[in-house]
């Protein structure tokens, strides 16, 4: 953690919706004037995307069908603690961009499925803002949270998780249900493993709950709207949170435990913009005062 040089990270599986969450963020960075370093977690996979498939080829063959983007073999922790380690203690740093598709593609010049040159970090950020598969991956070798000094979780149940999945893959992608259903038996084990442990190093956790049948997230028509769902929204620490403010300004929501609160679906982007300005803003006047 470094006051000069304040790292936030939003850390959920693919799915998940740390998009959406990431566009919050942006919103409080641009009224609020605040320039970011954004990190995207797909940028420290280990392989480019033909690489990946040759891997996992390789691994099948060898009887290992569960190698994936959410365990450590496929991505560069090492260098993603060191590059928050650095950033924290200096501003400096080396990024670079994975290239999802053709858009990116034709912006950045290079094919979809491989990586930028690594470069550096623009002078004279603000902060640093990272969102990923692991931006509180901690282990006896690398620990990556320990840098963060904002943590935030994004982490629908899982039956809904999978219902984003299988609309984003087989509509945005154009991937086959059986081929988005063998990648998320793929990855189950790392899942377990290596994402949900992350959760319990969030400072901050938000959990989307469908108030409508997901029993079977593999028939499902479609995916359920923010205004069917509810968001249960849990603080590691409670201390210094305004629960009276903030169930006065997100009606209709309610403390389920002491450390719990329970919003609409369709508040969440208000929830965010209140819990996190002052955080955000904390960090900026911490920041001025290290000066």
């Amino acid at each position: 953690m470094s006051t000069r040089h304040p790292i936030i990270a939003v850390t959920g599986s693919s799915g998940a919706g740390t998009t959406t969450v990431m566009k919050s963020f942006a919103h409080i960075f641009r009224r609020e004037k605040i320039k970011a370093q954004v990190i995207e977690g797909d940028s420290f996979h280990r392989y480019n995307r033909l690489e990946m498939r040759e891997r996992m080829k390789v691994a099948h063959e060898k009887g290992d069908d569960h190698l994936s983007h959410f365990g450590p073999e496929a991505n560069l922790l090492d260098e993603l603690a060191a590059l928050f380690q650095q950033y924290g203690e200096t501003g400096r740093g080396e990024v670079r961009k994975y290239i999802h598709d053709a858009g990116e593609a034709a912006e950045f010049g290079h094919e979809p499925g491989t990586f930028t040159p690594w470069k550096s970090i623009e002078a004279e950020s603000d902060l640093m803002f990272y969102e990923g598969l692991h931006g509180g991956y901690t282990s006896p070798q690398v620990d990556v949270a320990k840098h963060v000094d904002l943590l935030v979780g994004v982490v629908p149940i899982i039956n809904l998780e999978w219902i984003q999945k299988l609309h984003r893959d087989k509509n945005l992608r154009g991937y086959s249900q059986e081929a988005v259903v063998d990648t998320i038996l793929r990855r189950m084990p790392d899942y377990v493993k290596y994402i949900c442990p992350q959760f319990s190093q969030t400072h901050v956790n938000f959990q989307r709950v469908p108030t409508v049948d997901t029993s079977n997230p593999f028939i499902a028509a479609d995916i359920p709207s923010a205004d069917e769902s509810l968001v249960v929204i849990r603080f590691a620490k409670p201390k210094g949170i305004d629960f009276a403010y903030l169930l006065s300004m997100l009606h209709d929501s309610f403390m389920s435990r002491p450390n719990n609160i329970v919003v609409p679906g369709g508040k969440m982007g208000l929830a965010m913009q209140l819990i996190f300005t002052p955080m955000i803003l904390r960090l900026m006047d911490l920041k001025r005062r290290a000066q």
